[in-house]
């Protein structure tokens, strides 16, 4: 197999500082954290916004300041999250990819997401995805359940997508698909060919299918977003700790770990003209 991509998912939309008083918030704390995450192994920081009060932020002003906080502290490929946290606008989510980072989530279906409701409509998703395609920032398609799938196939049919198709199969988030292998083998199964995927695990399943997806050729993402424990009962100290483990799950699968330039090359992120 070719070697494992490795992902940070530093932040998220939900947990706080009350939850784990390591998860990073600030754009100093997330370009630190970012920097100890590629040092552990990761070629890819996931990366949610905070306010001064650490609730999730639209900010562009934010995003270019953290974006290039990280870009001084080490080569990491950026991607960041346009689902930002509930009650955010769409029209203030989409905002965020003129900050010109590497890559971008995309989300295609509009759902429940827990207690929120997760709004993508899907003219103003097409009007996203057209927009990443101008600025040469690569989609990372979120796909929560298997619709989710076929809506962002209708993207790619109509031309707004490029290949190869860049997917991470989120599971265990409350309106979503379960946190269940039987459920991954599905979605694997239904991927087009040629496509780049991985596993985001929410919670307490995190490792095991995580591991699951290196098993089976996929590549693998990690982080406080994702689960902020690095064993049942023991918080995780950094979003590195939390790295190293998959890095190491990943080599007892007899994958290597991807560097940056080869996750470019894998993920065929385009070289952006300057701004």
């Amino acid at each position: 197999m070719e070697a494992a991509v490795l992902t940070a998912a530093l932040t998220g939309p939900v947990a706080s500082k009350a939850d784990n008083p390591a998860l990073p918030t600030t754009p100093d704390e997330i370009a630190g954290s970012a920097a100890g995450a590629y040092a552990a192994g990761a070629a890819v920081a996931h990366v949610h916004l905070r306010d001064e009060r650490g609730r999730p932020t639209a900010s562009l002003a934010t995003a270019e300041r953290t974006v290039a906080a990280i870009q001084e502290r080490c080569p990491i490929l950026v991607q960041l999250s346009t689902g930002v946290g509930p009650g955010v606008s769409f029209a203030d989510r989409e905002r965020l990819v003129e900050a010109r980072p590497r890559m971008a989530s995309l989300n295609p279906c509009s759902m429940r997401f827990g207690p929120f409701e997760f709004s993508n409509p899907p003219d103003d998703v097409r009007r996203l995805a057209y927009r990443m395609g101008e600025l040469d920032v690569k989609p990372e398609l979120e796909i929560y359940d298997t619709g989710h799938l076929d809506a962002a196939l209708q993207l790619h049919a109509e031309d707004l997508l490029a290949e190869p198709l860049q997917f991470s199969i989120v599971m265990g988030v409350l309106g979503g698909m379960r946190a269940d292998p039987r459920d991954l083998l599905t979605m694997v199964d239904r991927l087009p060919p040629g496509a780049v995927w991985q596993v985001v695990a929410i919670g307490r399943m995190n490792r095991v299918l995580t591991t699951i997806g290196l098993a089976l050729g996929g590549n693998g993402r990690t982080g406080m977003e994702d689960t902020l424990k690095v064993r049942r009962g023991v918080l995780a100290s950094t979003n590195a700790e939390l790295v190293e483990v998959l890095a190491t799950a990943a080599r007892g699968l007899d994958r290597d770990v991807a560097g940056v330039a080869d996750a470019a090359r894998r993920l065929a992120l385009p070289t952006q003209a300057a701004a």
